[in-house]
């Protein structure tokens, strides 16, 4: 009887999502002879060999697809061996995690990958396996089954634009195997890789100049976007995108809920194009869905797609894709013009790009949202948001924004480094922690009480921001209690060289408990965190399914958004500076809010003569 209800519910699902994936496959393949064969029996193997716990939470996701997008939801991200040492002892502190309110839980790289150097884990050597430092894949399904029995949905990376030299596959290619050569983008002479250079872009032009490897032991040249161990997958090719589904649902088998895609944006290659986000990435990552959507369908994926506003949207589906793209992907203009925002003083500029640029809602997916994470800030303000504004440009705003997160204006409260100053662009990118990029380090060490309970603030209306714009709000580990700069990491001979470990310190716990007992700027930022997030998940207006509206009310101070849900109308309020501000009582009741209600601090607001005051860093969630 198992088996043949196993069977039917295999049918409906490849019934429901066959249009999606087989439409998308003759878009990037064209009539491939066998490969729908091939990959229904794929998916098939798969599907049998799925642990019935797992089938059962597939049944409750149908009944719920888009469970992702309740306010409940709020993840949590970290290194396992900064968080815990290792995977099992993950648990250890499973009740932390659920006294952060997380629902998700975002394990960084832990796939095996290469030795060092190995772009910290994202060069991986084998999909199959966990680094062997953290434990093992029958570790993974153990973690993973104590905490989906929590209510934790666990998240991985999977690299989908290259893989390690190391990888098996790599290894045949090298070998000589035509195979596993036509895997990867191999050229015999540099005519082709030259044509191509004359338009792409250096991602890391201080460690890995140009984005292709000459190897004169097998005489090829081979696409090593990022780094030279790290060898570009030829997604043009069928067989690669039947094995990365195969690796996709072995992963999904383990009890993984969540795949972080990396790279995503650099998976097709187009001569003279600069190789990023082409037309067919979204075809493969529609495909992509389509297939775990029937062999797991509890699984969901966020794309990693760190790009311009223009080119980012399309991640979450539009056109032909609306709904069957990725269901989470990073806002990263929103954690760039945060930071922007502060450092302005003036929020004009943060008005116009998220107004302009981004819908307000998305069918069956959302934004990831977050401040900070593993990797460095890139400044993507374009030169035609800069024009918007009177007095700015985009290189201005860029430069100005690269020297003030280093500390070098006498305004400046952060301390941060450069990471990767490109000579020929100028671009330049940010490193730091949040808390020492938001003035907490600096106000530390000048023992200033004043400018640490300013930079806690400034901390507290980030994260109210992230947990009520809309989307699923990523916080990474250590920010809850202000972890700084870790400046040890020069000490490593593995991170010397890679400024980005500043900003990925290890856990202190004798700091959690220190922050538990309410002790300095760290408790109180600590207990903070945690009342915007047991807020979040009471207030429907926030789900990620409610659209999000950008006000601009005219005062460059405040940012200001409306969540028209059908419990009403709530509206987000920030003041993105030191000084006291106001809004007119009357502007907000034209904006259909009248009791003057604010859901985060749970109180009425007054407004004596008629306006409304907003703290220093305040944050109001106004109905």
């Amino acid at each position: 009887m198992a088996d043949r209800q196993d069977q039917r519910l295999f049918d409906l699902r490849w019934q429901r999502s066959e249009r999606d994936l087989l439409s998308s496959l003759g878009r990037i393949y064209g009539d491939v002879p066998g490969l729908t064969e091939r990959l229904k029996t794929l998916l098939a193997a798969r599907w049998q060999e799925r642990p019935r716990a797992l089938k059962d939470l597939d049944i409750a996701r149908d009944i719920e697809p888009d469970w992702f997008l309740s306010q409940r939801n709020v993840g949590y991200v970290f290194y396992i061996d900064r968080f815990s040492q290792s995977l099992r002892k993950v648990l250890e502190h499973i009740d932390y995690i659920e006294e952060m309110g997380a629902t998700y839980v975002h394990f960084m790289p832990c796939l095996k990958p290469r030795p060092a150097p190995n772009d910290g884990g994202y060069s991986v050597m084998d999909y199959r396996a966990i680094n062997p430092d953290l434990g093992t894949m029958d570790d993974l399904e153990a973690v993973a089954a104590a905490m989906r029995a929590r209510g934790v949905s666990i998240c991985i990376d999977l690299v989908l634009n290259h893989t390690a030299k190391e990888h098996e596959w790599a290894q045949k290619a090298k070998a000589g195997d035509p195979k596993y050569q036509a895997y990867y983008w191999m050229f015999d002479t540099d005519a082709e890789p030259k044509a191509y250079e004359k338009t792409l872009v250096e991602i890391f032009p201080a460690d890995a100049p140009g984005n292709f490897t000459y190897y004169p032991d097998f005489r090829k040249w081979v696409w090593t976007t990022f780094n030279e161990h790290q060898w570009d997958l030829n997604w043009s090719n069928p067989d690669v995108f039947l094995e990365i589904v195969d690796v996709m649902l072995s992963l999904a088998n383990r009890g993984v809920e969540v795949l972080r895609l990396d790279a995503v944006a650099f998976m097709w290659k187009r001569l003279g194009s600069n190789c990023q986000n082409q037309p067919e990435v979204h075809d493969l990552l529609q495909a992509l869905r389509a297939a775990t959507r029937i062999a797991a369908p509890a699984l969901i994926h966020k794309a990693e797609a760190i790009v311009a506003p223009r080119d980012l949207v399309p991640y979450l589906g539009q056109g032909r894709h609306t709904g069957r793209e990725a269901n989470l992907a990073y806002h990263n203009n929103l954690m760039v013009q945060y930071w922007s925002s502060l450092a302005s003083r003036d929020t004009t500029l943060m008005t116009h790009v998220l107004g302009t640029h981004f819908p307000e809602t998305f069918r069956h997916a959302c934004w990831a949202t977050y401040i900070r994470c593993h990797d460095d800030i890139g400044w993507a303000i374009t030169e035609e948001d800069g024009a918007a504004i009177p007095g700015v440009s985009g290189a201005g705003h860029r430069n100005f924004l690269a020297d003030f997160y280093i500390g070098k204006y006498p305004d400046s409260f952060a301390r941060g480094a450069i990471f990767q100053e490109n000579a020929a662009t100028g671009d330049r990118r940010n490193s730091g922690s949040f808390a020492s990029l938001a003035g907490l380090e600096a106000a530390l060490d000048a023992k200033d009480d004043a400018a640490a309970e300013t930079a806690v603030q400034r901390m507290l209306m980030g994260v109210a921001l992230i947990c009520s714009f809309g989307g699923l709000p990523l916080l990474y580990m250590g920010d809850e209690i202000g972890l700084l700069n870790d400046y040890s990491f020069t000490k490593v001979t593995e991170h010397a060289h890679d400024n980005r470990w500043l900003h990925r310190p290890k856990m202190d716990w004798k700091a959690v408990a220190r922050a538990r007992k309410g002790e300095g700027p760290q408790g109180k930022l600590f207990s903070g965190v945690k009342h915007i997030v047991a807020r979040r998940k009471a207030v429907p207006h926030i789900a990620a399914d409610v659209p999000t509206r950008i006000i601009n009310l005219g005062n460059p101070a405040l940012f200001c958004f409306a969540r028209p849900s059908d419990d009403g109308t709530m509206l987000g309020l920030f003041n993105f500076t030191e000084k006291w501000t106001s809004i007119s009582a009357d502007q907000l009741r034209g904006l259909g809010i009248t009791r003057f209600r604010d859901l985060l601090g749970q109180g009425d607001v007054p407004s004596p003569n008629g306006a409304v005051a907003v703290a220093p860093y305040g944050r109001l969630w106004l109905v």
